[in-house]
């Protein structure tokens, strides 16, 4: 054995670990040090290691932010949660400050517990949905979800819609509706973005997206019974669903020559316009599945609380349904619903709106400080993270008169004023799928206040706190058909 070799490398080895040791604690330290010498905002980082992430996640949200905006300041201060520094801008100002700032002042960044989930979307900036280089390229695709695409496809979306209750809700008594409304959602967003209408395997998809949902903001702990390992078991059976569908439509359009006007085959014929280069398939199904969840999560659950809110209210409910009918009782028997008529549910939106504002589909986003910067002269230091949350403005009553009532007409005596009520976000990265999710939310509305009316099992069905709400018991319902549709 040469001795002198194994000399040489154990010498570089222990070199390469001290020398990168000792940057890491200098870094650490240097960090630090800056800290302390700039005005930080008020708060605390709570307990070692952990921080206040417990509190964060399994507490009511809305008091977690409201008792340290009553003990530090009603516009910023600091926690430490998912084990990150984070700074959380409170109120109107607030939100402005960050949807002004994007691209300037902060980059995207989303929980740890997510980046782990969805691999290669988060290689660099923290992109649920693509590469920022391909944004722009992605949005001129064919059918996908401009208003102006959008308006030739809410004839199939109403055909998806009225199949889905014909097989899921007709002649059931009681039906749980969190559970049917995450597989419609998915339904819909498999056929619009994928082109994929095997029901079957959406099912699949469905429960598999169920269960690495609540897994999004979590502490990334694999160990057996953490909602944290189930998603991560969940994981890959979703990735291998998606993949042998990348393969399989890749075949038949490299056959038949057919560009399949959706989003995955946009995928798969198109290349970035900046390298030229086509994504490998595990890739495109790292994407797609990153896109599938992105679509997947807010709009079951906004349709759910619709129908908690309207069960709860039939004042509402009629209101509603006189609306419906007015738009059924102008068409011809069995003609689809079309963009004119979605203008026309005015109410029903309103209704949508009320249900977002009271129970938000997720409380808040994060973003990363890009750099040093001063708000409200205290000073964010580069690398923080930086939270912006819903309920400081949605259930403020000097916005919404008593913001604990729904009250669908409140949208129609006032315009809220600006970054207040922003269900789908704002500035750059407002949420790209709003008037897809619109779309799916009022032709789902349409169909059931027409066939159904109903009332909840549980009248007093706990909803979670955290950052994504849910009805613990799934949101049982006992349904009535209505004499038009017996």
């Amino acid at each position: 054995m040469d001795y002198s070799n194994l000399y040489i490398f154990l010498s570089t080895l222990l070199a390469i670990f001290t020398t990168t040791t000792l940057a890491f604690l200098f870094s650490k330290h240097k960090s630090k040090s800056h800290e302390k010498s700039i005005n930080l905002p008020p708060g605390s980082f709570g307990w070692p290691i952990i921080g206040e992430t417990y509190a964060f996640l399994h507490n009511d949200h809305e008091k977690f932010i409201g008792d340290r905006m009553k003990k530090y300041s009603s516009k910023i201060f600091k926690t430490k949660i998912l084990g990150e520094r984070t700074v959380v801008l409170c109120g109107t100002a607030g939100h402005k400050f960050v949807a002004s700032n994007e691209e300037k002042l902060f980059a995207a960044w989303r929980p740890h517990s997510m980046q782990k989930l969805f691999r290669s979307s988060y290689q660099k900036a923290a992109s649920i949905i693509m590469p920022k280089q391909m944004e722009k390229h992605v949005s001129q695709a064919p059918g996908f979800l401009r208003a102006e695409a959008l308006v030739g496809y809410v004839a199939a979306m109403d055909s998806m819609v009225l199949d889905h209750l014909k097989v899921h809700w007709d002649g059931k008594q009681v039906v749980e509706a969190h559970h049917l409304t995450q597989l419609l959602v998915l339904t819909l967003s498999a056929k619009s973005f994928m082109g994929l209408e095997d029901h079957c395997r959406i099912d699949k998809l469905a429960k598999l997206m169920d269960t690495m949902m609540p897994a999004l903001h979590t502490i990334p702990v694999n160990i057996p019974g953490t909602a944290f390992h189930r998603a991560m078991k969940a994981v890959p059976a979703a990735r291998e669903i998606i993949q042998s569908f990348v393969k399989e439509k890749k075949e038949v359009m490299a056959s038949t020559g057919n560009k399949m006007h959706d989003f995955l085959s946009y995928m798969i014929a198109t290349a970035d316009p900046v390298t030229g280069r086509f994504m490998p398939d595990n890739e495109i199904a790292d994407k797609i599945m990153g896109i599938v969840a992105a679509s997947f999560n807010s709009p079951a659950m906004t349709t759910t609380f619709i129908v908690k809110f309207l069960g709860e209210r039939p004042d509402i409910y009629d209101k509603v349904r006189v609306e419906q009918m007015e738009i059924l009782k102008a068409k011809k028997f069995g003609e689809a619903l079309n963009w004119d008529d979605l203008q026309k549910m005015k109410y029903s939106w309103n209704v949508a709106l009320e249900a977002m504002r009271l129970i938000p589909p997720l409380q808040g986003t994060f973003r990363e400080a890009a750099k040093d910067f001063t708000y409200e002269g205290y000073t964010i230091p580069k690398g923080w993270k930086v939270y912006w949350t819903v309920s400081t403005t949605t259930m403020n009553p000097e916005y919404f008169p008593a913001p604990e009532e729904f009250d669908p007409t409140r949208f129609e005596k006032a315009t809220p004023p600006p970054y207040t009520n922003i269900p789908f976000g704002s500035g750059p990265r407002i949420c790209p799928g709003k008037d897809y999710a619109r779309l799916q939310i009022l032709s789902f509305m349409h169909h059931l206040v027409i066939r159904f009316k109903w009332e909840l099992v549980n009248p007093n069905c706990r909803i979670t706190g955290g950052m994504n709400p849910f009805p613990v018991d799934g949101l049982k319902v006992r349904l009535q058909a209505q004499p038009s549709q017996a």
